[in-house]
């Protein structure tokens, strides 16, 4: 197996390097491809070129086998077709078994969704006025308001608000920075916070750092607030309205239904979450559809005619 597992930290240096995969990124196809060499390991494969498509279908079987959710086998199952064609383009072997299967199909299903009422009641929960819950709140607001990532909103910079302009810069997928519209609940209660919350909590930190100093919002010990702390915080702020589970994603979902039954236009939501192929906003565009429908029956002139 060394040489699989050798070939394997080749392949995540070039997702970092070349591909400019963020750490997550490619700490993430880490996980996925470590388990893709483990279930090879214990099939007796000991070198790239045993790895045979029937390998490759066989872990696909497995991974449904354990009743594993379709998006999380297909995540996997892409990273596999991934590495395969780096170990073919690097030479390191002629041969791609993972290259005739398919990626499972993802699940025709819209994303779940929080109404406009429960997004309100969620974040209304948070009238704490000490620096946490002015921190918690602004977080909640900017992270549906804006429609950021978890990872994004943690790597929030200082010098990436420019709220004065109505704009965040963000990192997104692959380190690509966009600039996203602030304004309303979320632009006060991000002011609110800098000015009366993150003040408290940097005067916390024991060892001030440049990293500390730059993050936008910090934990109770004045440090850069981490992903798994954002989770918890969404996760109890959804409890509160009886939405157990409430993942940082659904609020990004939320958003961008929202925006589309409020007239926005799918390039601009696009842009806006981040989105490099249009095709990744095809599970939203019924919605469009039908806020598209509904323009047309209230404008048209003829709709409103009778013709009995």
């Amino acid at each position: 197996m060394f040489e699989l597992e050798n070939a394997l930290d080749e392949y995540l240096s070039y997702l970092r390097i070349e591909r400019g995969s963020s750490p997550r990124t490619a700490e993430a196809y880490r996980r996925d491809l470590e388990g893709y060499l483990a279930f090879l390991d214990g099939e007796g494969v000991e070198a790239i070129a045993d790895v045979t498509r029937d390998k490759v279908v066989g872990y696909e079987k497995a991974l449904q086998d354990e009743g594993l959710a379709a998006t999380t086998v297909r995540r996997r199952i892409s990273a596999v077709r991934g590495y395969h064609r780096f170990l073919v383009r690097e030479g390191l072997t002629q041969a791609n078994p993972a290259e005739a299967v398919k990626i499972p199909k993802a699940p025709d299903r819209l994303p779940d969704v929080l109404s406009i009422e429960e997004v309100g009641r969620m974040i209304d929960v948070y009238v704490d006025e000490r620096p946490q819950g002015l921190r918690d709140r602004a977080l909640l607001e900017v992270l549906y308001g804006c429609g950021l990532r978890a990872s994004e909103i943690c790597d929030l910079n200082m010098d990436g608000l420019f709220l004065d302009d109505g704009f965040l810069r963000v990192f997104g997928k692959g380190s690509k920075e966009r600039l996203v519209p602030i304004a309303g609940a979320a632009d006060k209660a991000l002011r609110r916070y800098l000015a009366e919350g993150r003040p408290a909590l940097a005067r916390k930190a024991s060892a001030p750092s440049a990293d500390n100093q730059a993050a936008v919002f910090l934990n109770q010990r004045g440090g850069r607030l981490g992903r798994q702390s954002i989770f918890n915080l969404v996760r109890k702020a959804g409890s509160a309205i009886n939405r157990y589970d409430l993942h940082p994603h659904t609020l990004r979902h939320s958003f961008a239904t929202h925006m589309l039954k409020g007239g926005a236009d799918l390039r601009v939501l696009q842009e806006i979450l981040g989105h490099a192929d249009m095709s990744t906003l095809q599970v939203y565009t019924h919605l469009d559809r039908t806020h598209l429908h509904e323009e047309y029956i209230s404008a048209h002139p003829r709709d409103k005619m009778d013709l009995a």
